[in-house]
C-alpha cells in the first residue's frame, strides 16, 4: 500500500437539482403565456382592459422566464467553476502532501498512515485497514509528527491547509 489514494476528482455532471427546476418553472411560464395569449385572441371582444391585463401577464410570465434561464445559466456556470477550483485544490493537495512527505523523508509505511490520518481513519481503522497492529499505526504516526514537526493530526492536517490557502482570496484569486 504504496500509493497514496487520488482525491476524486468531480464528474463535471450536475444530479438534479435544483438549478433544473429552473428550466422546468421556466417552461411551465412559457406555457402559462401561451395558454394566456390563446383567452386573449379568444376574448378579443371583451375589452381592451381585459385584453391589456392579460397582455401585461403574459409579458411578466416571459420576463419572468428569461430571467429565470439566465439565473439558471449563471448558476450552472458558476458551479462548473467551482467544481474545476474543487478539482485543482484537490490536486494541488495531493502534490503539496507528495512533496512534504519527500521533504520529511517518510517511508512508504509511514506515508500511507499519514495520508489515511489525514483522512479522518482512527487508528483501529488504519490497522485494519493495513493489517497490522494498532500499536504500529501509533509508532507511524509518532514517526510521521517527530518528522514533520507536529504533535497532533490536526497540526498536520493545518500543515497542508495553511499551505494551499496561504494567498488566496475568496475570489479564488491568488494576491
Amino acid at each position: 500500500m504504496t500509493d497514496a489514494p487520488a482525491f476524486p476528482a468531480p464528474n463535471g455532471h450536475l444530479p438534479a437539482t435544483r438549478i433544473n427546476l429552473f428550466f422546468v418553472a421556466a417552461a411551465l411560464q412559457i406555457g402559462c403565456g401561451f395558454g394566456f395569449i390563446y383567452d386573449v385572441m379568444t376574448e378579443w371582444e371583451e375589452g381592451v382592459i381585459h385584453v391589456g391585463l392579460e397582455a401585461i401577464a403574459v409579458a411578466t410570465l416571459w420576463i419572468g422566464a428569461a430571467l429565470m434561464i439566465s439565473e439558471a445559466q449563471r448558476l450552472k456556470s458558476r458551479n462548473t467553476a467551482v467544481e474545476r477550483q474543487l478539482h485543482a485544490a484537490s490536486g494541488a493537495f495531493q502534490e503539496v502532501m507528495e512533496q512534504r512527505f519527500a521533504d520529511w523523508g517518510l517511508t512508504p509505511s509511514e506515508r500511507d498512515v499519514a495520508i489515511l490520518s489525514i483522512k479522518g481513519l482512527s487508528n483501529a481503522d488504519i490497522a485494519k485497514a493495513r493489517q497490522t497492529r494498532e500499536g504500529t499505526i501509533k509508532a507511524q504516526n509518532a514517526a510521521v509528527y517527530r518528522k514533520a514537526g507536529v504533535s497532533s493530526r490536526a497540526e498536520l492536517l493545518s500543515l497542508f491547509l495553511d499551505e494551499l490557502v496561504e494567498g488566496i482570496t475568496i475570489e479564488g484569486k491568488t494576491g
